[in-house]
C-alpha cells in the first residue's frame, strides 16, 4: 500500500506541468460562477428562441399578426382574468386587436437583440481602431483622437436620435427597413468613445512591452503590430465591455420604441408593446408587465455575465 502511494505520488511529481492561457484559466473561473453562467444559458436560449421565432410560433400555433376579434368583449378588452390568458394563448392578448403576446414578444426579441447586438459590434469596431491608433502612435494623433472622443462623450445622443427619428417619420416614401438602420448607426456610432478610451489606455501601457519590441527588432509592420499583437492582448477587456454595453443599448432601443421612435408596428418591439400598454395598464396591468419582465431579465442576464467575464478575467478577484 505504501508503495502503491509511492509510486502515484511520484508519477504525479514526474507528470509535466501543462501551462494554461489566459482564457483557459478565465474560463475556469466563469464555470465556477454559477450565476454567471446562468445568464450565460439564459442568453444563449434568448438568441435561440430569436433567430428560430417563426419556427417556434409555427409550432406553438400562435402568430404575432394575426388579429383574434373573438377573445376580446365589447369594450375591446381580452375575455378572462389576467389578459386572457389559457393554454392556447399563454401569456394572453394584446387589448383592442387580440394579437398574441407571446408570439409578439418571440418576434420582439428579434428586433431588440439585433439591434442591441449590431450596434454594440460597430461600436466596438470603432473603438478598436480610434483607440489602438490613438494609444500606438501618440503624440498629435493621440491629441486628435482624444479631443474628437471627448466631443463624442459630450454629444447629447438621445436628443439628437429622436430628432433624426422625427425627420425620418416625416419622410413620406422613406423604406420601413430605414428606422432600424438608424437605429443601429446611432447607437452603435455615438457609442464607440467608450470602449476607444479603455482600448487606447491599454494600448498606451502595452505598446512598450518586451513583445512589441521584439515584434519591431524582427521587422513586423505597424499594421501587424497593431492587429496581431496588441489586438489579441486586448481581447479580454474587450470582451468585457461588450457583454456590458449590450444591456445598455438594449434599454436605449427600448426607449426610443417606448417614445414611438423606434421600429413602427406591426412589427413587434419590447419597448414598443411596453408603450402600447402603458395606456391601458389601469384595466389591463398583465400586458405591461411582459415586456418590461422580459426587458428587465434580459438586462439583468447580460449585466451579471458581464459581471462574471471582468471578475473572470480579473486575477485579483477572490470570485
Amino acid at each position: 500500500m505504501m508503495k502503491s502511494a509511492a509510486a502515484t505520488a511520484q508519477a504525479v511529481a514526474d507528470a509535466p506541468v501543462k501551462g494554461r492561457s489566459l482564457w483557459a484559466i478565465a474560463w475556469g473561473r466563469l464555470r465556477r460562477d454559477k450565476v454567471a453562467m446562468a445568464s450565460l444559458v439564459f442568453i444563449i436560449f434568448l438568441i435561440l428562441v430569436a433567430i428560430f421565432a417563426p419556427q417556434i410560433c409555427h409550432l406553438l400555433g400562435i402568430d404575432p399578426y394575426t388579429n383574434h376579434t373573438e377573445l376580446l368583449d365589447d369594450l375591446g378588452m381580452p375575455k378572462g382574468r389576467l389578459g386572457g390568458v389559457s393554454w392556447k394563448h399563454p401569456l394572453g392578448v394584446e387589448p383592442q386587436l387580440g394579437r398574441d403576446i407571446l408570439a409578439r414578444l418571440i418576434y420582439g426579441s428579434r428586433v431588440s437583440l439585433g439591434i442591441a447586438l449590431v450596434a454594440t459590434v460597430i461600436s466596438v469596431t470603432l473603438g478598436i481602431l480610434f483607440g489602438i491608433t490613438a494609444g500606438y502612435f501618440g503624440g498629435f494623433v493621440d491629441s486628435v483622437i482624444s479631443r474628437f472622443l471627448d466631443v463624442m462623450l459630450a454629444f447629447p445622443v438621445l436628443l439628437f436620435a429622436i430628432s433624426m427619428l422625427v425627420i425620418i417619420s416625416n419622410v413620406a416614401h422613406a423604406p420601413g427597413y430605414t428606422r432600424v438602420l438608424l437605429l443601429i448607426v446611432i447607437i452603435g456610432v455615438f457609442s464607440f468613445a467608450y470602449p476607444a478610451r479603455i482600448i487606447r489606455g491599454q494600448t498606451i501601457s502595452l505598446r512598450e512591452r518586451e513583445f512589441v519590441e521584439a515584434s519591431t527588432s524582427l521587422g513586423a509592420g505597424t499594421t501587424r503590430i497593431l492587429f496581431r499583437e496588441l489586438l489579441s492582448n486586448l481581447a479580454a477587456p474587450l470582451l468585457v465591455y461588450a457583454t456590458l454595453i449590450i444591456p445598455v443599448n438594449i434599454l436605449f432601443e427600448a426607449t426610443l420604441s417606448y417614445l414611438g421612435l423606434g421600429v413602427q408596428p406591426p412589427t413587434p418591439t419590447w419597448g414598443g408593446m411596453l408603450s402600447d400598454a402603458s395606456s391601458l395598464f389601469q384595466v389591463d396591468w398583465f400586458y405591461m408587465v411582459v415586456p418590461g419582465v422580459a426587458i428587465f431579465i434580459t438586462v439583468l442576464a447580460f449585466n451579471l455575465l458581464g459581471d462574471g467575464v471582468r471578475d473572470a478575467f480579473d486575477p485579483k478577484s477572490t470570485r
